[in-house]
């Protein structure tokens, strides 16, 4: 009729056959644990760890776009001062020495040992255009002239005909050939 709702059977069928009951006697632990009959061995020595490398930066170090190095700016010797203690005495016998120009160094680093050496203590009016040493007008004869007039008034306290490896001794007189 209308208006009556059916509920659900409250008895539902269930499987066919018997439905065991789990077992009421329980297992206990053993009372004694048994020791291993045989012998473990334990880890050799200490874990190690891997070894640890710290990277250096890579040679060629890339520029950033659109940057081209410009090529290594060339620079002039480096020149020192002579030291100012006195060299051990010689008991050589003396050769006459003459501190000259090395003919295969450049102009320009001939010129700015030039110009050191000047500034120096050397003579170099004589080899102003008015003076009595200014020819032959080479920058290798008034280097060499520079050169030894430094050298002559600084050797004994231990100056050295170096200039930055542009100068270098010889026993033959500069005056003979340079002319």
């Amino acid at each position: 009729p209308p208006g009556i709702v059916p509920n659900p059977p409250s008895i539902f069928p269930g499987p066919p056959g018997i439905v065991l009951n789990p077992p009421s006697i329980f297992p206990s632990p053993p009372q004694a644990i048994p020791t291993p009959t045989g012998y473990i061995p334990s880890p050799l020595g200490p874990v190690l760890s891997p070894p640890y490398y710290e990277l250096s930066p890579p040679y060629n170090v890339p520029s950033p776009f659109g940057f081209n190095p410009s090529p290594p700016e060339f620079l002039p010797p480096i020149v020192y001062p002579p030291p100012t203690v006195l060299p051990p005495p010689n008991g050589a016998p003396t050769t006459a020495l003459w501190c000259v120009a090395k003919p295969s160094v450049p102009g320009p680093i001939m010129q700015e040992a030039m110009n050191y050496a000047c500034a120096s203590g050397a003579d170099c009016d004589s080899i102003q255009p008015s003076g009595p040493c200014f020819q032959p007008d080479t920058i290798f004869a008034h280097a060499s002239y520079a050169f030894n007039s430094y050298w002559q008034k600084t050797k004994i306290a231990g100056g050295t005909c170096e200039f930055g490896g542009t100068a270098m001794l010889v026993t033959v007189d500069p005056s003979e050939f340079l002319h």
